[in-house]
Formats: structure tokens, C-alpha cells, sequence
């Protein structure tokens, strides 16, 4: 049996509308944690809140908890080029936490952490290529994650041009390095919401749908995951 750890930052009512005839809350924990039973796992989905901090604790707290094995993070995103328009779905392969910078006192590039080869923190890369083959459509793409709600146009492009990256959100840095750290496998689903020329008004108008897709993935990528 599987323990699967779900991170939800602030698309909670997906989860509590998708399964709230099955799902049971952890009343002790430090955190609000819904339990799934599944035949061939057990989920246990935890809502952090937005941004990097929540996002770190709330990880940790399902690896020292529950155990887990794996840990999925769905949810909706921001795009950075306009490539990738609203309600489409990606894999994140990589991370950049864009606005992580010691340059200042070291001389090392933003974005990357002393203890990594480069700027990016890469998803676990087994776990990914089974998503992939479940759904060969949906992109691997490069994600620029911070403690900021990117809605400006000319910002958007600043962080494609200075990191490649094409989405942006503001916890999935939080989730790979926690997981990296503790040795536990990732997998990182993300749905935009709002294109490059899109703000909060878009956001707002494609949250719950972006939430939902970006959950329908998550949901069947967990039926058929093996754990390496």
C-alpha cells in the first residue's frame, strides 16, 4: 500500500467537492488533512495556503506524518509565454525559485542553492516519464516559482528571458527542494489560469476550472503510479 502525500495550496474545494463523500479529516494535525482510501493507496491531500513557507511546512509535515512516499502537488499557475494559454495543462521537469538570491555575499547566480550543479531543481525524473506516457499530450515545461503573484505583462516576459521558464507559481520551489531534501519523489501538475496577457481578473475566471482540470490528472496519475 502507498502513502501519497497531495499538496493543495489554495485549490482546496476541488478536493472537498470531488471526493466529499470519501474523504476523512486528520483532526490533530497542524495543518487541515483529508484522507483517501484507495484500493491500491492511501492520500492524504493537506491545505498549506499560498506560498513557499506553508507550502515547505505543510510538506515536511505529510513526510513526518503520514509517512509518504510521493508527493503530488497540483494546482492552477501563471503563464509566462504565450505559448501556453489559459486551462492548458503541464508536467514541471524543473524549478527555478527566481526570487532566492545570495548574490549579493557569494557571488552565485539567482536562483540557485549552493548544494545544486545549477539554477533549477529538477522533479524526480521516474515518476514523471510514468505521468508522461498516461498523458503524452500535456508538456514538460520549466516552472519560475516565488512569494509573488506575477500578474504584470512585462514581468511574465522577464522571467522567461532570465530563466527560460514557462509557467509560474508560487510553490512548487518549496516543494522540490523539502522533498529532495527528505528523499522522496515528486510529481508537479500545473494548470494555468491566466495567460501572459492575463491578470488576476483572469485568474480569478479560470481558478476553478484550471483547479479541477489540473485535479483529474492528479487523481488518475495516483490510480496507476508505481513507486520506484
Amino acid at each position: 500500500m502507498k502513502n501519497i502525500g497531495v499538496l493543495v495550496a489554495v485549490e482546496i474545494n476541488a478536493v472537498l467537492e470531488k471526493y466529499k463523500d470519501s474523504l476523512r479529516e486528520e483532526k490533530h494535525s497542524l495543518f487541515s488533512v483529508y484522507k483517501l482510501q484507495r484500493e491500491n493507496a492511501t492520500l492524504y491531500f493537506i491545505h498549506s495556503g499560498a506560498g513557499e513557507i506553508r507550502a515547505a511546512a505543510a510538506v515536511q509535515h505529510l513526510i513526518d506524518t503520514y509517512k509518504i512516499e510521493l508527493l503530488i502537488n497540483f494546482g492552477v499557475v501563471g503563464a509566462l509565454t504565450k505559448d501556453f494559454e489559459s486551462v492548458q495543462t503541464c508536467f514541471v521537469s524543473r524549478v527555478v525559485h527566481y526570487d532566492f538570491d545570495t548574490s549579493a555575499a557569494d557571488n552565485c547566480e539567482v536562483g540557485r542553492y549552493n548544494d545544486y550543479p545549477d539554477v533549477f531543481l529538477y522533479a524526480s525524473k521516474d515518476i514523471l516519464k510514468q505521468a508522461s506516457a498516461l498523458y503524452p499530450e500535456i508538456p514538460l515545461v520549466t516552472i519560475a516559482s516565488g512569494d509573488k503573484f506575477i500578474a504584470d505583462e512585462a514581468q511574465k516576459e522577464k522571467l522567461h528571458k532570465d530563466f527560460s521558464a514557462d509557467i509560474c507559481d508560487m510553490e512548487s520551489a518549496a516543494v522540490v527542494l523539502v522533498c529532495d531534501m527528505n528523499k522522496i519523489a515528486n510529481l508537479l501538475i500545473k494548470t494555468v489560469a491566466d495567460s501572459v496577457t492575463g491578470g488576476a481578473k483572469e485568474f480569478r475566471e479560470r481558478f476553478r476550472e484550471g483547479a479541477e482540470i489540473a485535479l483529474n490528472v492528479a487523481d488518475t496519475v495516483c490510480n496507476h503510479l508505481e513507486l520506484l
